[in-house]
């Protein structure tokens, strides 16, 4: 492993590795992006010629074969991340997974502990939570500026229900407006509160022209002391991606929760003395994760987020679909 550059393969051309993915760690302090693979040689060709990566493969076992690759980033369907990771980290190979990293916790599991046995670092690509708005958010919390902690909302909404033959509409696939963006919300809520949930209640819909996926959900998510995350999320619904955490004596209120491009990572906060804007810088979320993934796989710093992190979010997850499906309260 070269210790100047952590060299990246791409296993898959989805939409998310081209557009934000693969631009930023080509933008980070420590990685270069060295191959790239799909099981169509021209899809792969295409992308590589689009984002300037010198080495193509016809397949996802070459790519993983090939020596000068340190870490991978998995953007395919949710239902390949289990066999893609494991598969990666038996040759050696660091993960970067996409969002949710599997069909279930038993799976996310599995996949930790493939990680740990090949001694290599397994990061779920929760972009959001490296850019240090996140810190700074959580230390307005924790200095009680707005009191103690009385909820949570978020929510994280588009619409993209036409394009029927999406992966997003293959219930088989790990499809569903939970695993796509509620996954977000819950997230944000296990870091800000730094405690796991107790018990989900959800409601969804569930629609037959959609492999019967949960094209919009809401839900409250209950954590200890009488707090709660509210939430919903949906692929059927304008676009929106808010979070509000709310106190005894003030607010913070994210417009953008999730993406901080231009102007629109900042975020406010509102106390008895007033409302006060704050400004983050325009970092790349991506090149930090990046970074981030990089640093622990020289050794130089730990994880941000421990590969565990990803097991305890999808046993939310977990909770949330089968309350969905049964219409119940589920303990977790």
């Amino acid at each position: 492993m070269h210790k100047d550059k952590l060299r990246w393969g791409i296993l898959g051309c989805a939409g998310i590795a081209i557009r934000s993915a693969i631009p930023g760690i080509q933008q980070s302090k420590t990685g270069i992006v060295t191959a790239i693979a799909s099981r169509s040689l021209e899809k792969a060709q295409k992308a590589a010629e689009a984002c300037g990566i010198p080495t193509v493969y016809g397949s996802y076992e070459e790519l993983l074969a090939d020596k000068n690759i340190d870490a991978v980033y998995i953007p395919l369907p949710n239902h390949l991340h289990k066999e893609w990771t494991i598969r990666a980290a038996e040759a050696g190979k660091h993960v970067l997974c996409e969002k949710p990293c599997a069909l279930n916790a038993e799976e996310a599991e599995s996949m930790v502990t493939a990680c740990a046995k090949a001694g290599v670092q397994f990061s779920e690509a929760f972009m959001y939570r490296h850019h240090p708005r996140y810190d700074r958010i959580k230390a307005i919390i924790k200095s009680g500026e707005i009191g103690e902690i009385r909820g949570i909302h978020g929510a994280f909404t588009f619409n993209n229900a036409k394009d029927a033959k999406n992966v997003r509409y293959q219930r088989s696939m790990g499809g569903g407006s939970l695993y796509d963006v509620g996954c977000y919300p819950i997230s944000a809520a296990r870091y800000l509160l730094d405690e796991e949930p107790q018990a989900a209640t959800v409601h969804a819909f569930f629609s037959p022209e959609h492999d019967d996926v949960d094209m919009m959900a809401s839900g409250l998510i209950e954590f200890s002391g009488g707090v709660a995350l509210s939430f919903d999320c949906g692929m059927w619904a304008d676009f929106r991606n808010p979070l509000e955490v709310l106190g005894t004596i003030g607010r913070i209120e994210v417009p953008s929760a999730y993406v901080t491009s231009g102007n629109r990572g900042g975020f406010v906060v509102i106390t008895p003395e007033g409302r006060r804007e704050e400004e983050v810088p325009d970092l790349d979320q991506y090149a930090l994760q990046a970074d981030d993934l990089a640093y622990a796989a020289w050794g130089q710093k730990p994880m941000r987020f421990a590969a565990e992190d990803a097991h305890l979010n999808m046993k939310v997850l977990d909770a949330c679909l089968q309350s969905a499906r049964e219409r119940n309260r589920i303990i977790i």
